[in-house]
């Protein structure tokens, strides 16, 4: 590219060199010649319509300007790389491929592109009613799940009568730090290269990673999120809420989100009701990517997942990508001094009924959450404002640690703060946290783990405190002083009650290890069948 002899370039994926070479052609719009006896074959005697629709993957397809090939095939052969040419752009408006002295396809570009076939396919909500988000997080008269006990945690009633017994904030928290969604997953992550060629600024176990662009003090941020339980509930709301999260994820490290790809996992389009889902997370993501100025540079859709005749929740995943204008001003999750600062941007509500400690502290079934519960309110202005106001903060140099409250929410955060912090030694932190939200009672239970979003968490020094409460009022963000990082033990005390007392070494071993003992459980369960 450096060269100056690229005129245009695209990544081959589904649909290998069809896709490529028509959409190339779209969208300059030219007409565009291919000669498939030309194109490099690790399989002998393949037809034409292999050679269109394979998907071998490290391929580009590469539009040289004229007269300039031969210096982009030798800076190729510089780096021991195939580069041939195969074609050549034509006057026209027709994509036209031969093969062996033989015309084997000859069409306007335009069938291929801007006027492909459009499938209306039946769509039909589901029979039960899907639930609408909280209309207003602020309202004193909006339903509450659960009860205002200080003693008991929130119990989530209308959803679980009959099912485990109320535990303590104390086991709740260790419960949940050892649950598959939550517990550390590097266990997985320790198996392969996670360095790429060390230009990785951020290991893994913060809320994005964080790849250096060499000879640059920019670097690229990258998360992956997905909630099938929140789609589930209702799609539209929960894929805004993924895109959300994807794009506080970014921001958490110091980076301001840029674009999107995405994953979308379904069960058989053929039913109007999945259908139907799939419109919905469609037209979620669309709104809340416009509200980031995130666009969707590429995905993919993967229908009729099912197993004897049940599909998976509908399961958007969502990859985002953001800019790091300075890498020294990269920001991770983990506590870094004693007598730091801990605040919380955004707010906490009522939003248990769909969350971790439904699952797996109430033992809701996902069918009766689905059912009956409600998906947490997404306000875009505050998740605006909360990024808007973390980001400055960051590129400001302000910020000792960021992270993202969500799947546990801020107890499970809190305590991933304490020891997330790579090559550091976990340190403690003494939190109190409010009562009430918007003026309305909330239970424990509610304000230790709901999972409300547009919240993080984020701790300065104590001379830093102004500034960085001036930028959370220019940028309209709420803002509250929550605590103190130090000593060993992770106290969090709601209103005037201690709710949890943990020595920060145990959670941490509870957190880190429990993935592999599940795992390595399962693995003898098998054997033994």
């Amino acid at each position: 590219m450096r060269s100056g002899a690229v005129a245009g370039i695209q990544d081959m994926g589904a649909a290998g060199l069809t896709s490529s070479s028509c959409e190339m052609a779209a969208r300059a719009a030219t007409g565009i010649e291919i000669n498939l006896s030309l194109v490099p074959q690790r399989e002998s005697a393949m037809t034409a319509y292999e050679m269109l629709l394979s998907e071998s993957q490290e391929r580009m397809l590469i539009v040289a300007h004229s007269g300039r090939e031969r210096e982009v095939i030798d800076i190729f052969k510089k780096w021991d790389l195939d580069a041939v040419v195969i074609g050549r752009v034509r006057e026209g408006s027709n994509m036209v491929v031969t093969h062996e002295g033989e015309t084997v396809a000859d069409i306007p570009v335009a069938f291929l592109t801007d006027e492909a076939p459009l499938y209306e396919r039946p769509m039909a909500s589901p029979k039960s009613k899907v639930q609408s988000p909280k209309s207003d997080a602020g309202s004193a008269a909006r339903e509450s799940l659960s009860t205002v006990n200080k003693q008991q945690p929130v119990r989530a009633d209308a959803l679980s009568a009959g099912k485990m017994p109320a535990l303590p904030a104390n086991d709740a928290l260790v419960k949940l730090l050892a649950s598959p969604n939550i517990a550390s997953k590097h266990w997985v992550y320790r198996q392969y290269d996670h360095m790429v060629r060390t230009n990785t600024a951020v290991l893994p176990g913060a809320d994005a990673a964080v790849v250096r662009i060499k000879e640059t003090r920019r670097a690229l941020a990258m998360s992956l999120d997905g909630n099938g339980r929140y789609c589930a509930a209702n799609p539209r709301e929960g894929a805004k809420l993924i895109v959300a999260e994807a794009a506080r994820n970014v921001v958490c490290v110091g980076a301001r989100p840029i674009a999107i790809t995405n994953c979308l996992n379904f069960a058989s389009p053929e039913r109007p009701e999945v259908m139907w889902s799939f419109s919905e997370v469609v037209d979620g993501i669309g709104e809340a990517c416009r509200a980031f100025n995130t666009p969707v540079v590429s995905g993919n859709v993967s229908f009729y997942n099912e197993t004897e005749g049940r599909g998976i929740l509908p399961t958007p995943v969502i990859g985002m990508i953001g800019l790091v204008e300075d890498v020294r001003r990269v920001v991770q999750p983990g506590f870094k001094q004693e007598g730091d600062l801990i605040a919380l941007l955004g707010t906490t509500a009522d939003d248990l009924s769909l969350s971790e400690y439904a699952a797996t502290i109430d033992g809701v079934s996902t069918d009766s959450m689905i059912a009956a519960g409600v998906v947490p309110a997404l306000n875009l202005e505050t998740e605006l404002a909360v990024q808007a106001a973390c980001l400055e903060a960051a590129e400001a140099g302000l910020l000792r640690s960021a992270h993202d409250c969500s799947d546990g929410g801020i107890a499970v955060a809190l305590a991933e703060c304490c020891f997330s912090s790579l090559n550091r030694e976990a340190i403690g932190a003494d939190i109190k946290l409010p009562e009430t939200a918007f003026g309305t009672p909330l239970s424990t239970a509610t304000t230790l783990f709901s999972e409300s979003p547009s919240r993080i968490i984020i701790t300065f020094a104590a001379e830093a405190r102004n500034a960085v409460e001036n930028i959370a009022t220019q940028k309209n963000c709420p803002l509250t002083l929550i605590g103190n990082v130090g000593g060993r033990t992770l106290r969090i005390a709601v209103g005037t009650d201690e709710a949890i007392s943990a020595d920060i070494h145990d959670l941490e071993n509870v957190w880190r290890g429990s993935l592999a003992r599940k795992l390595e459980a399962e693995v003898m369960a098998v054997g033994r069948e």
